[in-house]
């Protein structure tokens, strides 16, 4: 790493908490830093002894998006020529891709700014939680810029889509409450209790039926990409295969013994 620590991890109780840290730069995106998320990211989508992920900021952001100081888009596309500038990005836009697709629940602790390509990776997470600080701007239009990282694809599908147009064309910020309005995020919470909220949640969702959770996850985010009927059978294949599952069987028996299920995640 060329930079020291800017993304923190701990692990616990098959949570995983990323924070990324650049505290003094707003948490904004350098190659170096995004190098380091992105081996952050695959490390955890490929460890099967971590079932949630929390993604916030050290600081008073969460991720205010490119570091412009470094010039337009924050040097992020590289040096011409463009062929080579695209293929650099799209290899650090692979992050949102991991947010949303990995077999892990993930969710974003948004205690601050959250800005431009810091807002598509909020858009790109499972769940999203905020502190009553947090603020919300799409950000590219201001910096002559289009969009990156998944938000224009990620946003509409969240608070549909003449929201989204507005929230992209006029580039307003939004308060967390204006937030929560519109559906981005879940709930709001004080600055100090954001994130024994979020990790409530996470532990939550960890202790949930290990097979079910990523299966569930597939299933919605089919609902962006093919037809209903497609989305039946798929499904219908899945549920069929977690009934003959050990933790199928398991749920069963709990509910009707009125206790609590032991999952063996078979």
């Amino acid at each position: 790493m060329s930079e020291q620590h800017t993304i923190l991890e701990t692990i616990e109780d098959g949570v995983a908490r990323l924070t990324l840290n650049r505290p003094d730069a707003m948490n904004t995106m350098t190659p170096a830093f995004l190098d380091d998320v992105l081996e952050q990211l695959e490390s955890i989508a490929d460890d099967n002894a971590i079932r949630v992920l929390i993604l916030t900021g050290a600081g008073r952001a969460f991720c205010a998006g490119g570091d412009l100081k470094r010039g337009p888009g924050g040097a992020v596309a590289g040096d011409p020529p463009l062929s080579a500038q695209v293929g650099r990005l799209r290899r650090f836009m692979r992050s949102s891709q991991l947010l949303r697709d990995m077999p892990k629940i993930t969710i974003s602790a948004i205690n601050g700014a959250c800005a431009g390509a810091g807002f598509s990776w909020a858009c790109a997470t499972d769940l999203r939680f905020a502190s009553s600080k947090a603020r919300f701007a799409t950000a590219f239009r201001n910096a002559a810029l289009s969009g990156d990282f998944g938000g224009t694809w990620l946003l509409p599908r969240i608070v549909g889509a003449g929201r989204a147009r507005d929230l992209y064309l006029r580039s307003k910020p939004i308060t967390a409450q204006e937030a929560l309005d519109i559906g981005l995020v879940s709930s709001i919470h004080e600055p100090d209790a954001l994130m024994e909220a979020v990790t409530e949640v996470a532990r939550d969702l960890a202790a949930a039926a290990p097979l079910a959770l990523p299966l569930i996850k597939q299933n919605l985010n089919d609902a962006d990409e093919i037809g209903f009927a497609e989305a039946l059978d798929r499904e219908a294949r899945r549920h069929s295969a977690m009934v003959a599952t050990h933790d199928g069987t398991e749920a069963a028996r709990a509910f009707t013994e009125k206790r609590q299920p032991n999952w063996s995640g078979q």
